[in-house]
C-alpha cells in the first residue's frame, strides 16, 4: 500500500514540475508575441511619421501615455485603411493632436449645485 502513495507522490510531483514548464513556456510565448507586436507597430509607425513627428509624440508620451497610445491607435488605423497620407509631418500631428484633444476635453462631469452657492 505505501508503494502506491510513494508512486503517486511521485507522479504527481512530477506532474507538477510538467505543468509548471508548460506554463514558463506559456509565458516566454505570450512575451515574445507582444515584443513582435510592438516592434511591428514601432515598424508602423516609423513609416506613418516623419522622424520630427516621431520626436514630438516621444516627447508627449512621458507626460501622457494613454493619450499618445490612443492617438497612434488611431494613426495606424487610418493609415491602414488609406484614409491618411503619410509619412505626417510634424505640423499635420500637431494639428491631429489639437483635433483628438479637443474632441476628449468635452466629456468631463459638471456639477450643478442648488442654490446660490
Amino acid at each position: 500500500m505505501a508503494e502506491y502513495y510513494e508512486e503517486d507522490e511521485e507522479l504527481k510531483k512530477l506532474l507538477e514540475k510538467r505543468r509548471a514548464e508548460f506554463e514558463k513556456l506559456a509565458r516566454e510565448r505570450e512575451k515574445e508575441e507582444a515584443m513582435r507586436a510592438e516592434m511591428e507597430r514601432e515598424a508602423l509607425l516609423r513609416s506613418i511619421l516623419t522622424e520630427e513627428a516621431r520626436e514630438r509624440l516621444a516627447r508627449l508620451k512621458l507626460a501622457r501615455p494613454d493619450f499618445v497610445k490612443a492617438i497612434e491607435n488611431q494613426l495606424i488605423y487610418l493609415a491602414q485603411t488609406g484614409r491618411i497620407s503619410y509619412p505626417i509631418n510634424d505640423e499635420q500631428l500637431k494639428d491631429l493632436l489639437r483635433r483628438f484633444s479637443s474632441k476628449k476635453k468635452g466629456g468631463g462631469i459638471t456639477i450643478k449645485r442648488k442654490g446660490g452657492v
